[in-house]
């Protein structure tokens, strides 16, 4: 069984448009990333309470906190960070998730031990507050292959892992190997899809992502979440040295972000079909 999330802010930045946004498209469950154009891990108490309660009353729920936490290089102020890792674990809870999508520091391929006492700390703070956080794999961090991805399932307890296939396909790898190599550590899936030659982000299913593989390979008696996080060019309609620039490579963009917004959707709900899969009541089953 599967159940679809998404980056709303990838529709619209202010709340109300959000939440439109989730509710034509059929989804019941958000991945917060910022709301009026503010990062989530700068929200008040008091803005994540308002937040709250305006996706409560629209019926939709709060899957995961799309965190930049270790988004920073290894040499920034790391008690600084952990203090905002708090602080953002206090969100989460607010917004009535236990999840929190977190990243593993930048410049330090060469720095493995820091790393890991950093994510250890981490780890600890989210223990301390309840709540659990999820490493994805992203370009430029120290897990953004799988052989660092697996160094630090090796040496941090308490992670959880996110898989994004067009972050590996970023880094020049195939689909079928990361899959092989993580599927079965992962907890849930943010969907962008990328063609690898070129970088260009496409809907699900049109790229390099192997997305139908991911959808082959949940287990019938399991749930497991898939997040749209699509990534598709959107261009201001007046930026006409962009959309130049665009045409001549013969890459796709949009002018409104809904726009882009329910293609994606839309072709992940078409994978989902061809994958053999029926929904009812906002969970998509297999035939």
């Amino acid at each position: 069984m599967i159940q679809l999330c998404a980056f709303a802010d990838e529709a619209a930045t202010e709340l109300s448009g959000q939440i439109t946004a989730l509710k034509e498209n059929g989804i019941g469950l958000i991945e917060i990333r910022g709301i009026d154009d503010k990062n989530v891990s700068e929200f008040t108490e008091e803005e994540a309470k308002k937040y709250a309660q305006a996706f409560a009353d629209a019926g939709i729920s709060v899957w995961s906190i799309g965190s930049p936490l270790g988004k920073i290089s290894i040499d920034e102020d790391l008690e600084e960070h952990f203090e905002l890792t708090r602080h953002v674990c206090r969100l989460a809870k607010i917004f009535g998730t236990d999840k929190i999508r977190m990243f593993s520091f930048k410049k330090a391929y060469e720095r493995e031990d820091e790393v890991f006492r950093a994510l250890r700390r981490m780890v600890e703070i989210a223990r301390e507050e309840g709540v659990q956080l999820y490493h994805e794999n992203e370009c430029g961090i120290f897990g953004d292959v799988p052989s660092r991805v697996l160094k630090i399932m090796e040496n941090v307890e308490g992670l959880k892992y996110v898989y994004d296939p067009a972050n590996f396909l970023r880094e020049y790898l195939s689909a079928e190997e990361t899959i092989e190599q993580l599927y079965d550590t992962t907890d849930y899936f943010h969907i962008k899809d990328v063609i690898r030659d070129t970088g260009e982000h496409v809907p699900a299913g049109y790229g390099d992502g192997m997305i139908s593989r991911l959808l082959e390979l949940v287990p019938a008696e399991k749930t497991v979440v898939f997040t749209a996080e699509p990534h598709l060019k959107v261009v201001a309609p007046d930026d006409t040295e962009e959309i130049e620039k665009l045409r001549e490579k013969g890459q796709k963009y949009y002018t409104d972000p809904r726009e882009a917004f329910d293609v994606a959707i839309n072709a992940m709900k078409k994978q989902l079909t061809l994958a053999g899969y029926m929904e009812k009541d906002g969970i998509y089953y297999k035939k």
